[in-house]
């Protein structure tokens, strides 16, 4: 990267019942000496982008804002801009970004939907501390990443303000918003679901006792987790919250392994992030992994159990993906998730459980808020025959 984006400062302005979004941003950046410099920016309309105060040049056109100005050092960029969001659209995925809901929206970013809303450096690597500042009608709930520092209402509207001092990926950025009531303090859902909610999340605070004690305290300074009115295909992370939908809710936790899944992101993958899109499975391989150490401890199967079950869904799939730099149709397969998984139950089996679980604790402590690869985890965790064997081989180790 050519340049570093430290902080993003975001101002929106959004009105539900058309869809338009106002928006302004402005980045706080570094560099050694630009002439010239790129974010990514999706369709919205630019009116105005400024250059440590002053009017700069620029072209805005398939996805990316070309700005032209000489840099050195600490800069500032602020970017004017408005209209209707639309998400990126992907071939592997399909629209990723903000995108309406039935009343509301929901921002779902990952990998690369995050130009969809705001301007940025839009690459897990590059990781910066967040202000949002979201002003809705009164009768909507915004939640954003992050403690939330103030909430003024003037008018028929209300400007929430969320605060992310930690550092977070752009494609973790999110803002959540619709007409919600608090099932369980941190926990939002439509007021129709408020009870099954209520009872299906009931479990959380135990999941982040066991994975503190496992993998080490909780990283951010608050968790949260909104449950839309709307079905959603899967649940979503983002930094400090996690986005479900109407389908995961069934008054008997159905979906609970879900709910230990995307709580245990929060270490792997928000955290400690990833530096590039082919070190996927440090994130889901590790947050599979999590919904079998939940069930174990929790009175469901045990981890040999669920990694058993998991051994031969895979020996009846394809044996053609090296989960440790999968191709990019391939980041989001499931088998990236399940070997990936059995690779850490391998491991956990050769280590025994007060080794493998201190290297967890150290692996997260290391690389708290910073980005990782698969290297890196081999440089700590050794084993690198075994590990070597079920991440960079094709075929299913025995």
């Amino acid at each position: 990267m050519s340049f570093s984006v430290h902080h993003y400062a975001l101002e929106l302005d959004y009105k539900p019942h058309s869809a338009r979004l106002s928006g302004r941003a402005v980045l706080q950046a570094s560099c050694v000496s630009l002439s010239s410099f790129s974010l990514s920016f999706g369709s919205l309309r630019v009116s105005k982008v400024l250059v440590n105060g002053k009017p700069a040049r620029y072209a805005h056109a398939g996805g990316v804002l070309n700005i032209r100005a000489a840099v050195r050092g600490a800069f500032s960029v602020e970017v004017r801009y408005s209209g209707m969001p639309v998400p990126v659209s992907t071939p592997e995925w399909g629209d990723l970004g903000w995108d309406q809901l039935t009343d509301g929206s929901i921002v779902a970013s990952q990998p690369f939907g995050a130009p969809s809303w705001f301007p940025c450096l839009d690459v897990p690597a590059s990781k910066a501390s967040y202000l949002l500042d979201v002003t809705a009608p009164s009768s909507y709930m915004v939640v954003g990443n992050g403690v939330l520092v103030d909430g003024k209402v003037s008018g028929s509207t209300t400007r929430w303000t969320y605060s992310m001092a930690a550092p977070m990926a752009s494609y973790l950025a999110t803002v959540q918003i619709g007409q919600y009531v608090e099932a369980l303090p941190g926990v939002w859902s439509p007021p129709r679901l408020r009870r099954l909610v209520a009872h299906d999340f009931g479990r959380q605070n135990q999941m982040i006792s066991l994975f503190s004690s496992l993998f080490g305290p909780y990283p951010f300074a608050t968790y949260s987790v909104v449950v839309t009115d709307d079905a959603l295909d899967v649940p979503v992370e983002a930094q400090g919250l996690s986005t479900f939908g109407a389908n995961h809710v069934d008054g008997r936790r159905g979906s609970e392994r879900l709910v230990a899944h995307e709580l245990a992101h929060q270490w792997f993958g928000n955290s400690v992030g990833i530096a590039a899109w082919e070190h996927i499975w440090l994130n889901e391989g590790f947050a599979c992994y999590s919904e079998w150490l939940w069930s174990e401890a929790s009175g469901g199967r045990s981890a040999d159990a669920c990694a058993a079950g998991a051994r031969d869904l895979l020996r009846r799939l394809p044996q053609d993906l090296v989960i440790g730099q999968p191709p990019r149709a391939d980041w989001f397969d499931d088998r990236v998730y399940k070997r990936g998984a059995l690779t850490l139950h391998a491991l956990r089996r050769e280590m025994g459980d007060d080794s493998f679980f201190a290297l967890l604790r150290e692996w997260c402590a290391r690389n708290r808020h910073g980005v990782v690869t698969t290297e890196d985890f081999l440089a700590l965790a050794g084993h690198r025959e075994l590990l070597t064997r079920w991440l960079f081989k094709a075929a299913l180790p025995v």
